[in-house]
């Protein structure tokens, strides 16, 4: 972030993101878009770049066993699928609890993320396990829908036991320029998360960065998302065909890196969609260590959703704990 933008805002990012979180911002469409076409631009050759050059970092034998539990531990383990039944969701739950039956001592994952009429069927299932429900909602993946529909969607979840939402932009009214619009979706959304004793689950935004265009545009619907009240940003919902790139997410990584900076608060970052090897986890896991460090570097603050790395990874943790590389046939398939 250049001094001139941090000195020009300081007076408003400096507030809470709870509101009335940067009300000079958004007070209506064109002070929210000054705001916004005033970040710096993206030098979209140097970003690729310095993300291209993380990406061949090695690391040793040691570390790498370190890199794969950490990763196990940061997955949401996903099924999103027209034909999911409770049966399949209580087959998800018990592998994210114990992902490797010949080794207890594989960590568990971080979550298990199913739509919202799944959620009852995934809580009951993980019983008292240290493993949190997601659920997609707000018309997930096109959110193609009518706000309160949206909402309803959202509460749903929340009411059925679901720890985290994962809720979708509306790309239409951000690429058309409507940014209070997505800002306010935002924010409502965030308030139906909110349960009747006062808690409230933890929001995930996906911005779907494959349908944004420009690396301009995912840092201005990173900053949306954090002075709206994003507990995450999150790249993708994983349907389309451009999802999770190192690119992208080094570029919310570094959002979330200046946010904190200017506001003491810390968002979390999760890709998803497309990260399928131990090896792209770990080139992820030198992103996070690298822009923002160790205080992003666990489940709480990053994520994967990316269901079929579980696999590769207790693949690789089994070849580094036997000698032997095991194959597919060794694990379950989702």
């Amino acid at each position: 972030m250049t001094g001139r933008y941090a000195r020009r805002y300081a007076h408003l990012v400096t507030m809470p993101t709870t509101s009335p979180a940067f009300a000079d911002v958004t007070t209506s469409d064109s002070a929210l878009r000054r705001f916004l076409h005033g970040l710096p631009g993206v030098d979209a050759v140097g970003l690729e770049a310095r993300a291209a050059a993380l990406g061949t970092r090695s690391i040793k034998t040691s570390a790498k066993a370190f890199a794969i539990d950490l990763a196990i531990s940061m997955i949401d383990l996903t099924t999103l699928e027209g034909a999911d039944t409770p049966g399949k969701v209580r087959a998800l739950a018990a592998k994210a609890v114990n992902p490797d039956p010949t080794d207890r001592t594989t960590p568990m994952t971080a979550a298990v993320c199913v739509y919202p009429d799944m959620v009852a069927a995934a809580k009951a299932a993980l019983g008292g396990a240290d493993v949190k429900v997601a659920s997609v909602a707000t018309a997930f993946p096109a959110g193609r829908a009518a706000l309160p529909v949206k909402l309803a969607d959202t509460r749903d979840a929340v009411a059925a036991g679901a720890d985290e939402i994962d809720m979708v932009i509306d790309r239409g009214a951000f690429l058309a320029g409507r940014y209070l619009e997505t800002y306010e979706l935002i924010r409502s959304v965030k308030e139906a998360c909110v349960r009747e004793d006062g808690s409230a689950a933890r929001l995930k935004v996906i911005f779907e960065t494959g349908e944004l265009s420009t690396y301009d545009n995912i840092r201005r619907a990173s900053w949306i998302g954090m002075m709206a009240g994003a507990d995450f940003i999150k790249t993708s919902t994983g349907k389309v065909g451009v999802n999770a790139t190192p690119a992208n997410t080094l570029l919310m990584l570094e959002a979330v890196r200046d946010f904190r900076a200017q506001t003491g608060i810390q968002v979390g970052v999760k890709p998803a969609g497309g990260i399928r090897t131990t090896k792209d986890a770990i080139k992820f896991l030198v992103l996070v260590n690298e822009t923002v460090g160790e205080d992003w570097l666990s489940n709480e603050w990053f994520r994967f959703g990316a269901s079929s790395l579980l696999n590769d990874l207790l693949m690789q943790r089994q070849k580094l704990s036997t000698g032997r590389y095991s194959g597919p046939d060794y694990v379950t398939v989702d």
